[in-house]
């Protein structure tokens, strides 16, 4: 399989959730509206994108598009893709199959009704779709969906042994594209340079390097962020030393690192990349 060789391109995804949306810490108050960061820093990348001329996919909550129906309006207007990431943020190990296909069409449904588009690309909470979710494909396809992006190929958060680079997932209901975030391939292991606290932790020059790696293999370099993640004076919720830095990484902020990134590698979206890959003759 090949791709069209983007030369200068990547693909910059927004995961929009807020600093409170943590997996895996049971379930907890939603805070009050008056404290929600998500739409001001949203705002800010779009702010950022249109300054570089760059566009983007916005995987989206369909919890915070519910309770803030402007939000995915205004990305749309602003010419990027919205995907989606599920309604309650819950990982799909939690979920069982009507679980997830209620999530799924229950987010779906309030994206078209907000925007008249519907999304063809998905993103599951934290990587978590895996051996123990058999089901996520194939209902993904059914439903009409053209790619996911929830398997990251690292130790860990995902498995070191998938593949790096995109490829088709065969399913009884029809094919998908499977598109994996960037990661930094080492002797030893690979590294998370593609976003969350990795993108923040990471030197510019290592993940420039490692997209310019992705270039040459005509292979699209996927990153990805958080909202909060140009925000860091924002609130934090009070988590365990090393679960906190899994969830939020340093008080840093990534806005001057995506800058930079999307001065030298023009973003486009996902399924502007879906739609014209081809399979190799």
């Amino acid at each position: 399989m090949s791709y069209l060789s983007f030369s200068d391109y990547s693909a910059l995804t927004i995961d929009v959730e807020d600093w409170y949306h943590v997996c895996g810490i049971g379930q907890q108050a939603v805070p009050p509206h008056n404290l929600w960061r998500v739409v001001q820093n949203v705002e800010k990348i779009v702010a950022l994108l249109e300054q570089n001329q760059s566009k983007a996919t916005f995987f989206m909550l369909g919890s915070v598009a519910e309770a803030i129906p402007e939000l995915a309006p205004m990305i749309v207007a602003n010419g990027h893709e919205i995907a989606s990431h599920g309604y309650s943020h819950t990982l799909l190990t939690d979920l069982d199959k009507h679980q997830f296909l209620d999530e799924l069409q229950r987010t779906e449904q309030i994206l078209i009704d907000q925007t008249g588009r519907r999304p063809v690309g998905y993103r599951a909470p934290q990587w978590s779709v895996s051996p123990e979710t058999p089901w996520v494909d194939e209902l993904l396809a059914e439903n009409g969906y053209l790619y996911d992006s929830s398997r990251n190929p690292l130790p860990f958060v995902g498995d070191a042994s998938a593949p790096r680079y995109p490829y088709r997932i065969d399913t009884p209901n029809g094919s998908l594209w499977e598109i994996p975030p960037l990661v930094t391939k080492t002797s030893i292991v690979s590294l998370p340079t593609g976003g969350g606290w990795g993108f923040r932790l990471f030197p510019l020059g290592l993940i420039v390097a490692t997209i310019e790696s992705y270039v040459r293999d005509a292979a699209p370099a996927v990153l990805y962020l958080h909202p909060r993640e140009v925000d860091p004076d924002g609130p934090r919720l009070q988590l365990p030393l090393f679960k906190r830095f899994l969830a939020y990484g340093m008080r840093t902020d990534a806005t001057m690192k995506l800058s930079s990134l999307l001065q030298r590698f023009r973003s486009m979206t996902l399924e502007e990349m879906v739609r014209t890959w081809q399979p190799a003759s």
